[in-house]
């Protein structure tokens, strides 16, 4: 699928994971960098794209695509030269599907719950608790090497980058599995690529908001 594609980033946020799929998918993008320390990301311009004021957000083809899993989704669909995403009438496309969907509607809700200390409501939690949450995410990274088996997918790049963020600020426990896929998935040349990226990308942020007073 060919067109521009503009791709709405911060650096050490959670679009850092799509710049990371963006540089395996050898895709070619325009990057719109927000200066997060400045509240870029409340300026009308930007919440004309995302009035939630969060990246990513992504402009391809006349599409606006927001909300981390959407964007990975859209992005390995629309770039299937790489194979990141098994496609329809794969075996895998559902387990694929539901990896990506698990990390928004249980893996998140049940961080912020223990970050913030809230206990999830009985019988209506949409995530039940985070001990099963875990207990999930670990019996598959056990059976490996990748969250489809064999596989390397862009779920992957998702769920190692956010295990990186989560375990490094103690949110998330530290176990075998997680980090032998922490460091399988890290060892990655697009990794690092984007490591230092957002390394610069900070810097001048960060030099911005300094000059700002």
């Amino acid at each position: 699928m060919s067109g521009d594609l503009i791709f709405y980033h911060s650096p050490n946020t959670r679009s850092s994971s799509v710049l990371i799929l963006l540089e395996e998918l050898d895709a070619p993008y325009t990057l719109k960098d927000l200066n997060f320390k400045i509240g870029a990301q409340r300026e009308p311009e930007y919440l004309a794209v995302n009035p939630m004021g969060k990246v990513p957000a992504i402009e391809h083809n006349g599409a606006l695509v927001t909300e981390l899993g959407a964007v990975f989704i859209y992005l390995a669909d629309a770039f299937p030269q790489k194979k990141l995403a098994p496609q329809i009438g794969d075996p895998l496309r559902g387990p694929y599907l539901r990896w990506l969907a698990f990390y928004g509607s249980a893996f998140e809700p049940a961080i912020m719950d223990r970050y913030t200390k809230q206990e999830p409501p009985k019988n209506m939690s949409a995530y039940g608790d985070f001990e099963t949450v875990m207990a999930v995410i670990n019996k598959q990274l056990a059976a490996g090497p990748y969250l489809l088996g064999a596989r390397f997918s862009a779920a992957d790049i998702l769920w190692a980058t956010a295990l990186r963020w989560t375990t490094g600020f103690g949110l998330v426990p530290m176990t075998p599995e997680i980090s032998a896929y922490i460091e399988r998935v890290g060892s990655r040349p697009s990794v690092a690529r984007v490591t230092e990226t957002d390394k610069q990308l900070l810097a001048i942020h960060e030099a911005a908001a300094a000059a700002k007073g």
